[in-house]
């Protein structure tokens, strides 16, 4: 992870999040928390970061977050259904405006014909609108697609917040 570049997204993040007083959430599998991680590393992130859930199973995605047993059944935990949902869940259970929320095969192993390694869902709610999700794929090892993943993640937000 280029961690100049991820620190200017939260830096940027944390400047749109304060001007509209809002609070923001994650929700994540195949990151582990990472997103949670870069947007705490900033100096009083707390003005604007509520909370993160790290949701890395199935159960988890359930008792955490609300999503259904039946849609990860019927679309895998690796699904733009589950990664809306997820996000959803985390604007539900939290205090804030905006969630994002990432499931993905970060590899080496896992990966399926349908799903390579390297596919991630990412998906965005925010207070008021429909959620949005997009399907990236991206090349690299376990960690460069975790990190991949999390700045797109972030750089996603602040598409939703320009």
């Amino acid at each position: 992870m280029n961690t100049q570049d991820t620190l200017t997204l939260v830096q940027s993040l944390a400047e749109r999040l304060l001007a509209r007083g809002a609070m923001m959430a994650t929700a994540e599998s195949c990151t582990g928390g990472l997103i949670a991680a870069a947007c705490t590393e900033l100096a009083g992130s707390s003005a604007w970061f509520e909370r993160g859930f790290v949701t890395y199973s199935n159960q988890a995605k359930t008792e955490l977050l609300g999503v259904s047993p039946a849609l990860i059944e019927r679309h895998g935990a690796v699904s733009e259904e589950v990664a809306r949902a997820m996000a959803e869940g985390a604007l539900q259970r939290a205090a804030v405006q905006v969630a994002v929320s990432v499931t993905g095969v970060a590899g080496p192993t896992g990966g399926s014909v349908d799903k390579p390694v390297g596919t991630v869902w990412i998906a965005w709610a925010a207070r008021g609108e429909p959620s949005t999700a997009r399907c990236c794929l991206f090349k690299g090892d376990r960690a460069a697609v975790r990190a991949q993943t999390c700045q797109a993640a972030l750089a996603g937000l602040m598409d939703r917040l320009a």
